[in-house]
Parts: structure tokens; sequence; C-alpha cells
């Protein structure tokens, strides 16, 4: 988390590798590094809403947030870690994911989502029978791979044989003689791509031609095919059962008098308000935005919101992996266009199985916009001085020599050698999955090979040439730095100092202080007389427990109750509760409810103990800490900013 904030802030400060202008002046240097007008009025425009302190608002105080910025990113080069594997692994998974926008932006992403999109309205039903092989497979095996699902295609078609029987007896997927191949109904990206695309294209009752994917060959029967289920909206009831929850209640319990409180004609959002856990929805009346089938990360989620048929119905408590739940079906949706489902079909086009043909299709683009010729055939070679030592990641390469080693390709004016491809296969050989072929490995090495040298030359060429682009890497660039210096410095310091923690906390105590707290019963109900009826009970001794089971039947809940320790102002309190003694409280509305406090306890405001606030301690430490690093910082770099040109920057942004 703390990782995915700093690049959070980075883009905040937007800092960006700025390319000199005839009318963009020096702002500012630190140690005679130049930092450009144009750069600071981006960031000051783009970013001054998100700036909290209201003194940082004016040119002057954001300009010292920019300088401190700056003052880490200069302090992170001098302990180079830009040279760090993992600061350069991690930069390199930013910057593919970013050039993604600009290099798949081309027709081929467009129409594979749109077939996406176009398949996704429909469902297929499907069985299938299987024939293993591998790409590592050598050529004959695979033949004799081919053959064996020919003939069994063969037969079916001219017999019209049972397919599931047959499956049951020939196929090598390894559920078969039970499933008999029967896949039941899917839809688009749950299947590998060549596999989903022979299922689409062959008509109900027909077998597909043979079909090849990693796994092996394929003949497909199709069983049906029906419309897709539309999306849909629902509110739910969430009690939360995580470990460590502070109340004493039990989560199925508490979902069940929930249940038995809408049966009784509680409304669904006064229930929510009062005591769903899900605080995203609670505002919404505990509505969740619209999904369809396979959107939501809970498949015990969906199924229960799908088996609800009319706008109104509302689910029996069922359990997911986030708690228990009651959800309501609110409204059934029309199918949404390919416009709002198109970002996120392009995203899935890019990082599922049909990312193939996406970069076949930019290497394409890339060598017809740059230039791209081979030069002399690498094959013969290659196999020569690689030994099949690969397949266990264990073969060196020492060199080639001047004389051997020709051009294997070129981009523009970019040449590329059998000695760079050679090292290519000795670094990627200790990452890769095991291959049984070493005339395979070699020829996806340099399928990959190609790729990255393709891919590699286009950026270089977009941050050049594309000023957005540009400014977008670099934010990242500095943000990953910026995480690196700030935990070397700060974070990973404060962790490790124990010593310095405590003292810290022991000075500032007066800021971890506890308000007045009670220890006690809550009771809420809808009926005011069953609310009088608490009291009656608690003057008379009895527990929270005996007046539950007193008031409460296997037909009807009528009151509920939360037991613990509360600050005045906590949420399971009242508005405007206040506690004067211990003893039972009169009785507060709430909308619709009414709420009775029995106090046991009362704990007057303190010092919350260390162990109760080290978090918070640990995060105001941190914070004195980075203060006095950025004084340091500020005394061991030169820092000069042009006050003319600063003047001019305030007109500028006046």
């Amino acid at each position: 988390m703390k990782k995915v904030s700093i690049v959070f802030f980075t883009l905040v400060f937007c800092i960006t590798a700025v390319i000199a202008q005839k009318k963009n002046e020096v702002l500012l240097s630190i140690d005679g590094t130049s930092v450009y007008s144009n750069e600071f009025k981006r960031v000051f425009n783009k970013n001054l809403d998100l700036v909290q302190d209201d003194t940082q608002k004016s040119v002057e105080g954001y300009l010292e947030l920019f300088i401190d910025y700056k003052l880490k990113i200069a302090e992170a080069h001098t302990q180079k870690l830009h040279k760090k594997n993992d600061y350069i692994k991690e930069f390199s998974k930013y910057e593919e994911q970013l050039s993604r926008n600009y290099i798949f932006e081309d027709k081929v992403t467009t129409d594979l989502a749109r077939e996406a999109y176009e398949r996704g309205l429909e469902e297929v039903m499907a069985a299938h029978i299987l024939v293993l092989t591998t790409y590592d497979d050598t050529a004959q095996d695979t033949l004799v791979a081919y053959n064996k699902i020919k003939k069994i295609r063969d037969e079916l078609v001219a017999t019209g044989a049972d397919f599931e029987a047959k499956a049951k007896e020939v196929s090598e997927e390894p559920n078969a003689a039970e499933s008999g191949g029967n896949l039941g109904y899917f839809s688009v990206f749950a299947l590998v791509y060549p596999f989903e695309s022979a299922a689409y294209a062959t008509p109900v009752g027909d077998i597909s031609e043979i079909t090849r994917t990693q796994f092996g060959y394929h003949i497909i029967k199709v069983l049906d095919k029906r419309e897709r289920g539309s999306e849909i909206t629902v509110s739910h009831i969430m009690i939360t059962d995580k470990k460590g929850d502070a109340r004493t209640f039990n989560p199925k319990e508490r979902i069940n008098e929930i249940a038995a409180l809408l049966n009784q004609g509680q409304t669904f959002e006064d229930l929510v308000t009062l005591y769903s856990d899900d605080k995203n929805s609670v505002k919404k009346g505990g509505q969740l935005n619209r999904f369809g089938k396979g959107d939501l990360r809970s498949t015990e989620f969906e199924a229960a919101a799908y088996t609800l048929v009319n706008e109104g119905d509302i689910s029996k408590p069922f359990k997911s992996e986030f708690g228990w739940h009651i959800v309501r079906l609110d409204e059934k949706h029309g199918q949404a266009s390919f416009e709002d489902k198109k970002a996120g079909l392009e995203k899935r086009v890019a990082e599922g199985s049909r990312s193939k043909m996406v970069v076949s299709a930019v290497n394409k683009l890339i060598k017809k916009k740059f230039g791209f010729e081979k030069g002399y055939d690498h094959g013969a070679f290659i196999d020569g001085i690689v030994a099949n030592s690969v397949l266990n990641r264990r073969w060196k390469f020492d060199s080639v020599s001047p004389a051997d080693d020709k051009l294997i390709f070129t981009i523009a004016d970019a040449t590329y050698f059998f000695s760079d491809y050679a090292k290519f296969i000795s670094e990627r050989q200790m990452t890769t999955r095991a291959y049984k072929s070493k005339s395979r490995l070699l020829k996806d090495f340099y399928d990959e090979f190609e790729t990255q040298e393709l891919k590699r030359y286009f950026k270089d060429e977009l941050e050049r040439d594309n000023e957005e682009y540009a400014s977008v890497i670099s934010e990242y660039r500095d943000g990953l730095l910026i995480f690196d210096v700030m935990n070397k410095n700060v974070w990973n310091k404060v962790r490790k100092d124990s010593v310095g923690l405590n003292k810290y906390y022991d000075a500032n105590k007066k800021n971890y202080q506890w308000q007045d707290r009670v220890g006690g019963d809550v009771f809420t109900t809808t009926d005011r007389v069953m609310a009088e009826q608490v009291i009656q009970h608690l003057n008379e001794g009895k527990t929270a427990k005996v007046i539950k089971l007193e008031l409460n039947t296997e037909n009807k809940i009528n009151v509920i109750v939360t037991s613990g320790i509360f600050e005045i102002d906590a949420r399971d309190l009242p508005e405007g509760f206040t506690a004067s003694a211990r003893g039972v409280s009169e009785i507060y509305s709430e909308g619709e409810a009414f709420v009775v406090v029995n106090v046991r306890d009362e704990i007057p405001a303190g010092v919350k103990k260390f162990e109760e606030i080290k978090g918070r301690v640990m995060s105001d430490y941190q914070i004195e800490v980075e203060t006095i690093w950025v004084k340091e910082l500020r005394q061991k770099y030169d820092v000069k900013v042009n006050r003319k040109v600063l003047k001019r920057v305030k007109r500028a942004l006046k």
C-alpha cells in the first residue's frame, strides 16, 4: 500500500523530464541541475486543489514542497538507488504497462475487444475430446496426436456416434471419464482464445474442426447457445466476521436477527444504516455498482444475487469470504453498450490469451513505422553454440568472435547481432519455463528477443518524441525512487528504532488520549414499548443475554444488543449520548429506532497505552524523522531560486 501511495504522491507533483524550450526559463537549480519554470507551472496548476495545507497553496508555499521533492530525488541518485536491480525491474513493469496505452492504440485491439463484446452477449454449452500434446513435443509425436484426434473426429462425423460416450472412452482430459468432456456453459475469456473461437464458430449440434491449444488437440461439440444474463444492481447488508473485531456478538446470529427484522417490516435502508459493516455502501443505502456474471471477486455473492428473480426480492442470509450478507435485487439492466465496456475489454484483450495476436500485430506496425530489415540467418549458428544444457538453465555464453558475429536485424538505424541474441538466451534461460525441446526454446526465445527490441526501440523513440508520455513515464520513474529513498531513510529507520519510537511516545503522550468511554450494552429496537421493557428488565437486574432471550422469539426479533467498550462519540452509541453515571440511560430516538444504553463501567479520559496506539505513534514519528531528514538535505544541497523568474511565474499563475 505504501508503494501505491507514493506513486500517487508522485502524480500529485507530476515531476517531469522537461525538454527545455526557448521560453522555458530556469526557475531553480539543485547543485547545478536546472529545474524549469514550465515544469513548476504545470504541476502547480494541475495539483493545487490536492494540497490540503492552506499555507502551501501560494506559489511560495508550493515551491517549498516542490523543492523538498526534488531534493529527495537528488538524494536517491546520490545513493545510487536508480541502479538497484529491484528498482530497474519495478520501473520496467510500469514502463511496459504505460507504453501499452500508446503501442496498443491500433485497430486489432479494438477489433478483438468488439469481437469479445459480441461473443459475450451469449453463453455456449460445449463438450470436448482432448488428445494431449505440447509445443515442446517433437514433430513426430505431434503428428501422432493429430492423426489420433483426426481419426476420432472422422468416426464421429461419419457414424453420428454418441459424443459423450466417446469422450469418456478416448479423451485424455483428466476428468473425462466422469464428465464426458462436458464443460457446461461458458462465455468470453473463460477459456483460451483458440478454444473459445472454435466453440463460438461451431453451430449447435455440430462438431468443430480440429483445434490446437497449449494443452493439445481438441474437437468440440456445441450442445447449446443461449443469451447471457444481463447486468444487475443490488443492495446488501454485510456483517463482517473478521478476526479481531471488538464486538462480542456472533456474526451469523446477527445477520439472522437482521433477516427477522426485515420480515417484520423494518426497511432495508434503515437496517443498512444501523448494522451494515460495508462502509462504502452504507451511504447509498447498501447499493453496489452494477455488475454482470463473472465480474465480482466473490462467486458466492454473485450466485446469490443472480438467484433473485424480481426487483425487490431479498435473499436469505448467506456467507461469502467477506462475511455474512443479505442481498436485495434493485434493478435488472439491459446489455451495456460496446462503448461502455470498451476500455475494460481492451484491457482484458491485452492481458489474456489474445495478447499474442496483439503483440504480433503491434510488431508489424513498429516494423512498418520505423523500418525493419532481416540480416543473416542465425538458426544454424545459434543452434551450434547453444548446448542442450540450456534446457536445465545451465548453458554458459562466452562470446562470439567478430568474424561470426553477423547482423541479425536492424530497426531504423539500430543494429542487432548474433551476440545480442546469444546474451538474451543466456539471461532468459534463468527464468524460463521448462522446455523439452531445444529447437522450440530457441524459436520462442527469438520471438521474445525480437519483440523486446522492437518495443524497446519504440519506447525510446516515444519518450523522445511524445512529451505527454515523457512526462508520465518520468512521474513513475521518480515515484519509485521516492519510495526507495523514503524507505531507506525514513520508514525502515523508524521500524528499527524501537528506542526512539518509545521516546517519541513518552514525549507526546498528550496527543494520544482516550475520550471518556463507557463499557456496557446498547439495546436497539423499532418499538418504543420494547425500549421501555428493556429499561424495566435492566432495573430488575437482568443481564443483556437474559433480556435478549425474553424479548425475542424464534419468529420475531424485537431487540438487538451490542456489547463492548465505546468512546462517547462512537457510532454504536446514540447521537447526543452522555454518561454521567453508571446505570440505565433514557430512551434515545434514532430515526425509526429506539436506543437504550446500560452503562456498566465509566472509563475516564486518559492516555492511550503504547500498545493500543502503536501504529499512529509510528506514523507520527515517521513525520518527525522525515522533517529532520529534509532539513539535512536542505543543508547538504545547494538550492538556488531565480527570483526574477519566480516573479514572472507568480504573475503567470495569479
